[in-house]
């Protein structure tokens, strides 16, 4: 499965305006999208072909490099993004079973259990929201990330799947993949462009969608019952679908930074970025899909 994704991105071809080849890389440095100033005739001559220029020839800008780069200087490949991908997507597995193994869910301890997974998220939450800070990827905090929001999915899923919707927990894994191969095919086959306004919009919609999230969240922490509804009924559902629809968005958008940060010439740490990012949206994805098919399966939906 690693090598089919792997070689369908690697055939991608990146024509970011944002990501001029003679100027800036992916991901390290300042700026707001992470770009930095890089010294002329660094960039791979295949880039011509990407859209940036067709009158101007990379390659004249210094002589050809016939060795690949090595060590620190090692440039950023898809094989890099899969690895690494597949890394923290195993520390977030690791996880959420060793939750569902040592943190039970009966009676008498789902409270515990439950505190101890709320308490995980919010701390992997914080954690998040270091590395979105920092200039470079720290693998130390993208795995801790990782770990920490297996726990908490360990227990939700749990929960939900011994007391609301058995067997529900099998389900949203395929689905989860099955939106993955999906968004990554509509990407491969340009289904999917991510422009510049298709980012700012996606980003808006994100944020009106969190702020909804949040108002349901105190009005049920201060009201009691379930808030604004947008966790129950066929309010939930449709509010599930469009935080699906939001996730599968910023999947593609993952994509997009991933394909762009190989054809900049990035350098290979930046795959841990790739990495982080993936895992984010796919853990989005995978709650939402729980939520979706919780409530389809309820009786309060007949």
């Amino acid at each position: 499965m690693l090598s089919i994704i792997s070689r369908e991105l690697s055939e991608m071809k990146s024509w970011n305006p944002l990501l001029k080849p003679r100027e800036q890389t992916f991901g390290s440095g300042n700026g707001p999208l992470g770009l930095q100033e890089r010294s002329p005739g660094t960039v791979d001559a295949r880039l011509n072909s990407t859209g940036y220029s067709d009158s101007i020839d990379f390659t004249k800008s210094a002589p050809p490099d016939t060795t690949a780069p090595t060590g620190n200087n090692a440039l950023m490949t898809i094989d890099d993004v899969v690895m690494r991908t597949a890394f923290t997507l195993a520390m977030v597995v690791l996880g959420a079973v060793l939750a569902w193994t040592t943190l039970p869910v009966d009676e008498e301890n789902l409270g515990p259990s439950y505190a101890t997974a709320f308490g995980a998220a919010l701390v992997a939450t914080v954690v998040a929201l270091i590395q979105a800070f920092k200039s470079k990827p720290s693998p130390a905090l993208i795995l801790s990330y990782a770990a920490l929001e297996g726990v908490f999915l360990g227990v939700i899923s749990n929960t939900v799947s011994t007391y609301i919707e058995p067997g529900v927990v099998v389900q949203t894994v395929i689905g989860t993949m099955a939106v993955f191969a999906g968004v990554l095919i509509a990407y491969r086959l340009r289904w999917i462009r991510i422009t510049g306004r298709f980012y700012n919009f996606i980003v808006s919609a994100t944020l009106g969608f969190v702020i909804l999230a949040i108002t349901n969240l105190l009005f049920a922490a201060f009201g009691g019952g379930d808030g604004l509804g947008f966790h129950s009924g066929w309010l939930g559902v449709l509010f599930g679908i469009a935080g699906l629809l939001l996730g599968a968005a910023f999947l593609a958008i993952d994509f997009k930074q991933a394909e762009d940060g190989v054809a900049a010439g990035a350098p290979r740490e930046q795959s841990w970025l790739s990495a982080f990012g993936l895992t984010l949206s796919l853990v989005w994805i995978y709650l939402e899909i729980l939520q979706i098919l919780t409530l389809v399966g309820g009786d309060d939906l007949l």
